[in-house]
């Protein structure tokens, strides 16, 4: 087969020289990335998948925890791949204009005189006078690979980190241009500008046999005036044709399940949504209550949601602050940008009807394995509390309920804040929480520590007054809050020393430095022995 395949491009190579075997090797790698591209941001096939793994190792189910990374790095390979593959063809084309210059005593001249009235043609410059720029913005695949790569270079310099948080709308819109790439991907291949020898010419012209022998090549059999027996020791002028196109083929099946998810996910999100309450939280906090008919959630889920008053098209995720035990979905929203300060201001103006919103959801995510652990560690930055706010409710249901099923021994709890205002939305279900284990006897279940990084000399020297108090000067909580960000060293010690046989979970909404350092950490203090602890690192990716 390769050998074949080498005979049929052997013409071709000799017009175009090593640069067709890298456009060509950079195409399959596209058509193989591509394929791939779509399936990480289905977010339903990735919820499916991850409902149905639950049986599996625990390290299968992690990798659908990246499945963002994976889908970054597939486009800066398609971006790699597709330099490539431009590049190689511009050298292509120079090289076909210079072909369709040589004259017709050299190998490829005659090559690119080939087919000028029955469309054999190899070389796709037929005339001396065409230029390069008119492969490049005439022909379907010159057009095509134009749009595709624009398209591209859009998509990539708008998903940049400061794009993304500075500009989000900018970073949402642009990234719908992948409809105008897969679109151009699909037609890029139908002018079949690279061309090898169909099969019949391969048996009238072997490239080993009659290469050096192109200014006696016969037209056409039986021309010479000879019989039909003596033209197998002949040359006769070879034929070339374009291969059908390949890259549907690769890419029809993702793209067929792109658009399922999208539909399923358009039904889910023009079902009714009932918003039964709002609370307007310190530092910027909004808390929506909601409901809709059939709606079913586990802890730590996320969902996406519209408001058509701020804007039609955007949909924006947040993870659900609710139990799953609960009548009711709600979420918390901080106020971080141009979107959410409208809703802000939309729910202000309108807090006796309050406008329609749009849900889509609930989605999966790390934390739905917080039970599957003896021992977590729960870490929330800022707002980042906010899927730990469901695993505490849920936790609350469970020890009113006396659900013996709870797997979890301990839980430890760390919220890093940078503004006094925000643990007053939290403070109250936490007041519950401790309540509630000191009545049914558990106590030292729920070990949490309140870290308040953005304090003054006042807020310090009145901490200092109420050391003895038996409640938080902050707070108000039994536990009292830590001035200053944790030392995870110490935390992580203190862990593998209470627990030195368990399996820890460590889980973590927050920025990624702080991820860095607590991956670092499960590292550093698990056991090389797997009958003694070990830390496995999840964080919220979505």
């Amino acid at each position: 087969m390769i050998f074949q395949y080498q005979n049929k491009y052997a013409y071709t190579r000799v017009i175009l020289g090593s640069a067709l075997a890298w456009a060509r090797g950079s195409a399959a790698c596209l058509n193989f990335n591509c394929l791939l591209i779509l399936l990480p941001v289905c977010r339903n096939l990735l919820s499916f998948l991850r409902g149905t793994c639950t049986c599996c190792r625990r390290s299968v189910r992690k990798q659908l925890d990246h499945n963002l990374t994976f889908h970054k790095i597939l486009g800066y390979t398609i971006a790699l791949m597709t330099a490539v593959h431009t590049i190689a063809h511009l050298f292509n084309i120079e090289r076909f204009y210079d072909g369709a210059q040589s004259s017709n005593n050299t190998l490829e001249g005659v090559l690119s005189s080939i087919g000028n009235g029955d469309g054999d043609w190899v070389n796709p410059i037929r005339s001396k006078h065409e230029t390069q720029s008119s492969i490049c913005f005439t022909t379907i695949a010159g057009v095509t690979g134009v749009v595709i790569t624009l398209a591209l270079i859009l998509m990539i310099t708008s998903s940049t980190e400061f794009i993304r948080r500075c500009y989000f709308e900018v970073f949402w819109y642009t990234h719908h241009l992948f409809i105008i790439f897969f679109a151009g991907l699909l037609i890029h291949g139908v002018g079949r500008l690279v061309r090898g020898q169909t099969s019949e010419s391969l048996d009238s012209n072997r490239y080993e046999d009659c290469h050096n022998k192109y200014t006696t090549w016969i037209k056409t059999k039986g021309k010479d005036g000879n019989d039909d027996d003596d033209d197998d020791d002949k040359c006769f002028m070879p034929s070339f044709e374009g291969n059908a196109p390949m890259t549907w083929k690769w890419i029809l099946a993702p793209i067929i399940l792109y658009v399922l998810e999208r539909f399923l996910r358009f039904y889910r999100s023009q079902q009714r949504v009932v918003v039964i309450k709002t609370v307007s939280h310190p530092s910027k906090v909004l808390e929506i209550q909601m409901q809709r008919r059939g709606f079913k959630m586990e802890v730590g889920q996320y969902i996406f949601i519209n408001c058509p008053s701020v804007s039609q098209l955007e949909w924006h995720p947040f993870t659900l602050t609710s139990a799953p035990e609960e009548d009711m979905f709600s979420v918390h929203i901080r106020s971080a940008g141009d979107w959410t300060d409208n809703l802000f201001k939309v729910f202000q103006e309108k807090a006796d009807n309050p406008p329609r919103l749009a849900v889509d959801g609930p989605f999966g995510t790390a934390s739905e394995d917080v039970f599957q652990y003896e021992v977590s560690m729960l870490v929330g930055a800022g707002i980042g509390v906010t899927p730990f706010a469901s695993i505490l409710k849920s936790i609350w249901y469970k020890f009113q309920n006396e659900d013996h099923r709870l797997k979890t021994q301990k839980i430890y709890f760390y919220w890093i804040c940078r503004e006094t205002g925000a643990f007053a939305w939290f403070a109250d279900l936490l007041r519950s929480l401790e309540q509630e284990m000191i009545t049914s006897g558990k106590d030292g279940f729920l070990n949490y520590r309140l870290f308040l990084t953005s304090w003054d000399s006042n807020i310090a020297g009145h901490a200092i007054i109420n050391f003895d108090v038996p409640t938080d000067a902050v707070t108000g909580l039994k536990q009292k809050t830590s001035y200053g960000r944790p030392i995870w060293e110490n935390e992580f010690s203190k862990v593998a020393e209470a627990h030195p046989r368990s399996t820890v979970g460590v889980f973590l909404c927050g920025p990624q430095a702080l991820g860095k350092t607590l991956q670092q950490c499960c590292h550093q203090y698990s056991s090389m022995d797997p009958r003694k602890v070990q830390f496995y690192f999840n964080k919220e990716n979505f």
